[in-house]
């Protein structure tokens, strides 16, 4: 049910509450508790649709029974005791419905107050997600840059390689000695070829003509 249907039928219920007060001929004093009465069941209602009964169930209870205290009197002809009862069920349902109406508002305000903490919460978290990824973006970039950096370094390098004279390759000459007996000449052999690595070695050897002794001598060529 609206605000604006539970707020009707308690304005219509002051309305007629205050016109108690109006001068005598108005009503006679049965119509007057008639009236009294009506209107307090209509505030115990209001106040029960509101939920009085659950947070305020004493205001509520102690409403009902001055409502049938009320309603006994009138019937008993007891008429300013009934408008008197009926009466103070009307106070009474004003109470459980004030404090009810200031229950919701707390609630409300609490609510409010929890969805903006959450929300500051939420947009906190998003916040260092965005940096966290901030981070990592900055160490991708880092990365990337000291990758070209070197890949540059490398190029550079080769290029340098290419353009730097190399230096001729060595020359291993080889001469062969033959020493034998007086009658046997010696001969003098020179070989020239390109090799990588740098040996010296003597190498001799015998035969039955003489003795043979090799040298190896690497020069470097121009």
């Amino acid at each position: 049910m609206t605000k604006t249907k539970l707020v009707a039928p308690l304005l219509a219920a002051t309305a007629m509450i205050a016109g108690f007060s109006a001068p005598a001929h108005a009503a006679g004093k049965a119509e007057r508790a008639r009236q009294a009465i009506a209107a307090a069941q209509a505030k115990i209602d209001t106040a029960e649709q509101l939920g009085t009964a659950e947070f305020r169930p004493g205001e509520t209870a102690q409403a009902k029974a001055a409502l049938a205290h009320a309603q006994e009197n009138l019937a008993a002809g007891h008429k300013p005791e009934a408008i008197d009862d009926a009466i103070h069920a009307s106070a009474l349902a004003d109470t459980a419905i004030g404090m009810m109406q200031k229950h919701k508002a707390e609630m409300a305000d609490r609510q409010s107050a929890a969805a903006v903490a959450d929300a500051q919460a939420q947009a906190q978290a998003a916040q260092q997600q965005a940096d966290a990824a901030n981070a990592r973006a900055d160490v991708a970039t880092a990365a990337a840059q000291s990758s070209a950096a070197d890949a540059a370094a490398a190029r550079e390098a080769a290029a340098v390689a290419m353009t730097t004279p190399q230096p001729a390759p060595a020359t291993v000459e080889t001469t062969v000695t033959t020493q034998g007996s007086a009658r046997a000449p010696v001969k003098k052999v020179t070989v020239k070829k390109v090799a990588r690595r740098t040996t010296h070695s003597p190498v001799r050897t015998a035969s039955a003509a003489g003795t043979v002794t090799t040298t190896t001598r690497i020069t470097q060529g121009q």
